[in-house]
């Protein structure tokens, strides 16, 4: 914003005076001092005087009713729900400068008020008080009414307000807005006495109102996500109607493919090139009456309720009831080319099971899905498997990681380019991975790491399915199913600015959870035998087994890396092993290395080998340490209590390492010299050998 412009929002208080004298000649029909006034306070009291506003007015209009009082604030819960918590921060802030701080709905109804206890018995003076009406209209310029008017955030101090009796006071407002379509929703208004003036109550009003508009964005979120994941199954290219969703306030967000070719036909009936778009497409909601559009019938329209609240609605087109009678027959839905889809998928595991039947039902439908689960899990084979169940086999399957290319390089990639557009652009150009996957799909990998400034851009490929090259002014026409993918909570990156909200709603329309392999560790022994075979034959050996002690200690590790990791480990021991059997003298010795902070999670075999403990271990070392330090490390104290020999004690010091914590103990209690042991009163358990 121009320097001027901003300087425009804030009052001069030095300049009150020579205001004041500007606001009686106004009154008396002369033309106020315009170097004194604002533009904006100009513009205001002509306004004001344009709609016969009493400049006398001592106070606000009265109050409404308790009972439309409450109904507004039913109707403002949402807004309410979001700015209540946020507010209270504001609390000492407010108390300790003697101000109030405001909200308003979108026509200048005040329906709640915080802050300085003293302060608020002065605002119901002037009646800023809940139901009062603060519109410019209803008192003249002031910040609440004001900022409605300009849609900017403002500062109007003392003798700035239009009507007299409000000029002791000094406020500072902006608007509140809908993180869909901007539209204002309400006021943020902190006001005071006169005294009470500073150039910071507007930053504090802006900041608070942007945690307000934050919170109302998750909200919009986590409903959106519900209406998804409650229709993913109806709004699928399995049905045998047209089906079309909206969310809550009655706009289309989601259609099957039947529907999008019936809304095409009745543009073709109309003699238009293209049916209505699914984004014109609006039913009203939220408060608006429904209005169907011609062609639609009340009786094909029914809610969507999630725990007993309505968060958007369905309208069914009937298969018979198709445009204007026309005769032209619809493709079937694609069949599953083969239930082998996701045989690449290896576990019997009941946590891998029920995301494979979760991935082969997706799959018969072409809604995008976004993929979650740590690096390494197996993302692609997922992307791969829903690709095939419901693909011909010609159509193609394009992937692209977003992670670690340059901007520059990403769109390229992307989007492709022209010859000549940018310096290295290839001859003749190059097509880009969407172009690339028209008629199959599109899978883009850790798409969390899409720049900021890209995701419009992608936005508006779904949007309108066509395509710009880097370079070109000419659209492509594209149709892909889009499969994207990440390790990242996508709901964080949305909060933190990184991620676009309406990017976030296209691309889960519904999500796929796959599990780390530390979660199916029973499916690790039949994973080893999986890749033995497969990386055998890749490498010309003989078949290779593994001993059971060698399945234990893979059961056994956290897997940070998941099946990635784990196959680069088999692959390791397969060319490092000296025979056909591979041994637990095998295994890498770096693998079972305790990280940074890992060492109370870690045991050592009879070899004195690292590895990690199960949860069974974990529990016994974590009471083991207890008492030791309890007792100040005297074992004899420590055996007897915890029932066991002190031959086993030693023994389970030396296997979980704790040898050193003991002499730790000891020192630090004799003040650095070791002491024998001896009985004190200390922690007394059971506890097993």
């Amino acid at each position: 914003m121009p320097a001027r412009a901003l300087e425009q929002m804030f009052s001069r208080p030095e300049n009150d005076g020579r205001v004041m004298s500007a606001w009686e000649r106004f009154q008396c029909g002369r033309e106020a001092d315009s170097s004194t006034l604002r533009r904006l306070i100009d513009d205001s009291w002509r306004r004001c005087q344009q709609a016969s506003v009493n400049p006398d007015r001592a106070n606000a209009p009265l109050p409404m009713s308790e009972d439309k009082l409450h109904l507004l604030r039913d109707q403002c819960a949402e807004l309410l729900g979001a700015s209540t918590p946020v507010m209270a921060l504001a609390r000492d802030f407010l108390t300790e400068t003697g101000t109030v701080m405001v909200l308003t709905d979108a026509r200048g109804t005040v329906l709640n008020l915080e802050g300085d206890t003293s302060t608020l018995g002065a605002a119901e003076n002037v009646h800023l008080i809940s139901g009062a009406n603060w519109s410019e209209p209803a008192c003249g310029t002031n910040a609440i009414g004001t900022t409605l008017e300009i849609g900017q955030p403002v500062q109007i101090h003392s003798a700035e307000h239009y009507c007299e009796g409000i000029k002791r006071w000094s406020c500072s407002a902006t608007v509140i807005r809908d993180p869909l379509d901007n539209s204002t929703l309400g006021v943020l208004d902190v006001s005071g006495l006169t005294t009470s003036y500073s150039r910071h109550a507007l930053a504090l009003v802006v900041s608070t109102a942007a945690r307000i508009e934050g919170r109302l964005a998750q909200t919009e979120l986590d409903i959106r996500c519900s209406l998804l994941e409650a229709c993913i199954e109806r709004v699928t290219d399995n049905m045998s109607d047209g089906v079309i969703l909206f969310d809550r306030r009655g706009r289309a967000i989601k259609a099957n493919g039947l529907a999008t070719q019936m809304l095409a036909e009745l543009g073709r009936a109309d003699g238009r090139p293209a049916g209505p778009r699914l984004t014109e497409i609006t039913i009203g909601g939220n408060g608006v009456p429904i209005t169907l559009p011609a062609w639609a019938s009340r009786d094909w329209l029914e809610p969507v309720m999630v725990s007993g609240r309505q968060v958007g609605a369905l309208l069914t087109l009937p298969f018979h009831q198709r445009a204007r009678g026309t005769a032209r027959s619809v493709p079937e839905p694609v069949a599953a080319s083969s239930d082998r889809s996701f045989e690449r998928v290896i576990g019997h595991s009941a946590a891998i099971q029920q995301t494979i039947s979760r991935a082969r039902h997706l799959g018969k439908s072409r809604v995008p899905v976004l993929l979650l689960g740590e690096t390494g899990v197996g993302k692609e084979v997922f992307a791969r498997g829903i690709h095939e169940a419901n693909a011909d086999k010609s159509a193609p399957f394009v992937a692209l990681n977003c992670g670690g290319l340059s901007r520059e390089l990403l769109s390229s990639e992307l989007f492709g380019h022209a010859e000549g557009s940018f310096t290295g652009a290839k001859r003749g150009g190059m097509i880009g991975k969407i172009e690339a996957a028209d008629g199959g799909t599109l899978f883009l990998d850790e798409i969390g790491e899409m720049p900021i400034d890209l995701q419009p851009h992608f936005l508006r490929v779904l949007e309108e399915s066509e395509v710009y090259r880097l370079g070109e002014n000419k659209a492509r026409k594209v149709s892909f199913r889009l499969i994207a993918a990440t390790h990242r909570d996508l709901r964080r990156q949305i909060s933190d600015g990184n991620f676009r909200m309406d990017l976030f709603y296209r691309i889960a329309v519904t999500s796929i959870n796959i599990p780390p392999l530390r979660e199916r560790a029973d499916d690790i022994p039949l994973l080893a035998d999986h890749y033995l075979k497969l990386l055998s034959r890749q490498h010309g050996l003989e078949s290779v087994q593994v001993t059971p002690g060698v399945l234990e200690r893979l059961q056994d590790y956290a897997w940070p890396g998941n099946v990635r990791e784990f196959r680069n480990v088999i692959e390791n021991m397969l060319l490092t092993a000296g025979n056909t059997l591979i041994t637990e003298a095998d295994l890498p010795v770096e693998l079972f290395q305790p990280q940074a902070g890992d060492r109370e999670r870690m045991a050592v075999d009879n070899g004195r080998r690292p590895r990690v403990l199960t949860r069974l271990e974990a529990a016994e070392r974590r009471a083991l340490y207890e008492a030791i330090r309890q007792c100040q490390g005297n074992m004899t104290a420590v055996a007897r209590h915890l029932g066991i020999a002190r031959s086993t004690l030693y023994l389970k010091l030396e296997r979980f390492g704790l040898d050193g914590v003991v002499d730790e103990l000891r020192s630090s209690a004799s003040g650095g010299q070791v002491i024998p042991d001896k009985p004190p009163g200390c922690f007394a358990a059971s506890f097993a050998s």
